[in-house]
């Protein structure tokens, strides 16, 4: 295991069975004392929570029975000697804990801490307490959850988030399954994570990407009592400056034929700014050419939009022979359409033997029983598309993404790059990446075809599929993330990511001459 700073993007991430047998590795081979790892982990994310929050107020720290609870207990201890107002509710009956949970608790009340047990506050003096707190701190379930939380736990997550209140949660939010990412009912919303040992995969997708709030994770210095301890991650973290330095640098004699001719095929009647959106991203990306094949009447506007453009009005499929002759990279999709015309496109498309990009109502059309004649090179799918694609429910696709990405790339081959909170590539050969990054104003058309042709651009100058596929979706990320400073979760536009992606893709370029300067 390579060693992490506390607060640092973790590498490799792990199922939740595999951080707690790290856990008992550490104490029952390597001789650590279970209390001690408790204490340092309560230090931790008390640490954290003064840095989120340097005057918090009064906290309310929720505790359950295990080790989590026992966490809870001495985040509240380290609280009271910092002479912050602090009280805790024992969500479970004291007389429940044993072990190093009960001793946490122990230390708690031996520091003046008030402990109140839930089922002495009466109907309304849970919330009455959550209404006088300033801070919330969840340490209630830990890792151990699958399937919804059971009374009382349910009710008090569902008063915790009715509350409004700022949270820290210790380890995992409360109600959320720490390995895939599921919520089997209420999780609490918190707005810092602080987890330890082990990254867990489900805190960085599916619901845990929403519930979570800012992650950080400490390692808690156990790196080196971990080096001969074997496990496989379930997945792979990464973000745009774990990526950016993998973007090919540009030689001083480059030419635009060394970057990839990138064809898009998009856009049925009504459709027309899908595929311009598309071009203009794969150019945008360092595509050394692009062309758009698309209809007739969308001709005029593309060329006014984007004039290096190469726009094409076809009508039907034997009309793209001569297009698909000179491309590098095809993508295939964005505003097809599933009538008759999308259908021409589509398998024309995949006649060609060129390396494919296939989203949208390409996707929908295969869901539908339009075959394949090979596998592409990249399909990128959102949940609803990946719930065709397999015949799942949406609910299944979303409870477990990493197993969906799975799925669908040992159904149709290829680099799978799920979209959703928590974006996931898979090509079948290594574990699962999952790129962090992203925010709520990317929840509008058009996000997926500016996604579709940064990937496309990509595919032009890195050989290998899924390398450009996660530079792509961390530099799509990155983008918006850097523009929603400007225009805010509800008027950020697929057009601003495009205007975007050349100041992202010009840190990739920083990065490679070794320079901060703004000036170069």
């Amino acid at each position: 295991m390579a060693a992490t700073k506390a607060n640092s993007l973790p590498d490799a991430l792990y199922s939740a069975d595999t951080v707690r047998a790290m856990d008992r590795y550490l104490i029952d081979q390597k001789g650590v004392d279970g209390f001690v790892l408790m204490q340092s982990a309560a230090r931790s994310a008390f640490r954290h929570m003064l840095k989120r929050w340097p005057s918090p107020g009064a906290v309310l720290v929720l505790c359950g029975a295990g080790n989590n609870g026992g966490d809870g207990y001495l985040v509240a201890a380290s609280a009271k000697r910092h002479g912050l107002p602090v009280s805790c509710v024992a969500i479970a009956p004291v007389n429940k804990l044993s072990g190093d949970a009960l001793r946490a608790m122990e230390t708690a009340r031996s520091e003046g801490v008030p402990i109140v047990e839930l089922g002495e506050l009466g109907d309304d003096g849970l919330p009455d307490r959550l209404a006088e707190a300033e801070l919330v701190v969840d340490a209630m379930l830990g890792t151990g959850v699958t399937g919804a939380p059971r009374a009382p736990f349910d009710q008090v997550i569902q008063a915790v988030n009715q509350s409004q209140r700022p949270v820290l949660a210790v380890d995992v939010p409360s109600g959320l399954d720490a390995t895939s990412g599921s919520a089997g009912g209420d999780v609490v919303r918190a707005d810092l994570t602080v987890t330890f040992i082990g990254a867990k995969a489900g805190l960085y997708t599916g619901a845990g990407a929403g519930a979570c709030g800012q992650v950080v994770f400490d390692a808690l210095a156990t790196q080196e009592q971990l080096a001969d301890f074997e496990a496989e991650p379930v997945a792979r973290l990464t973000d745009w400056s774990g990526c950016r330095s993998k973007v090919p640098r540009r030689p001083l004699d480059a030419h635009k034929g060394r970057f990839g001719h990138v064809l898009v095929v998009a856009g049925d009647r009504g459709f027309g700014g899908a595929g311009l959106m598309t071009a203009e991203a794969a150019g945008r990306s360092g595509a050394g050419l692009v062309s758009l094949a698309t209809r007739a009447e969308h001709v005029t506007a593309a060329l006014a939009r984007c004039p290096s453009v190469m726009v094409r009005g076809v009508e039907h499929g034997n009309e793209l022979s001569p297009l698909l002759d000179r491309a590098d990279v095809v993508l295939c999709g964005p505003g097809l359409g599933q009538g008759a015309w999308g259908q021409q496109m589509l398998q024309a498309v995949m006649a060609s033997g060129k390396p494919l990009v296939l989203d949208a109502d390409a996707l929908n059309l295969i869901a539908g029983g339009v075959a394949l004649s090979a596998a592409p090179a990249v399909t990128t799918p959102h949940p609803g598309e990946a719930a065709r694609l397999l015949g799942w429910a949406v609910r299944d696709i979303e409870n477990d993404r990493l197993a969906a990405a799975r799925q669908l790339q040992h159904r149709y081959g290829g680099t799978v790059l799920l979209k959703g909170a928590g974006t996931v590539v898979y090509d079948g050969r290594t574990a699962p990446v999952i790129i962090a990054g992203g925010n709520p104003g990317m929840a509008t058309g058009g996000m997926g075809d500016v996604l579709t042709g940064v990937i496309g651009g990509l595919l032009g100058q890195v050989s290998e599929p899924a390398l450009a596929t996660v530079i792509a979706a961390s530099a799509h990320l990155a983008a918006a993330d850097r523009q929603v400073a400007r225009f805010g979760y509800m008027g950020l536009l697929p057009a601003d990511v495009i205007d975007g992606l050349p100041e992202i893709f010009r840190e990739a370029e920083l990065v490679q001459i070794g320079t901060d300067r703004e000036d170069v």
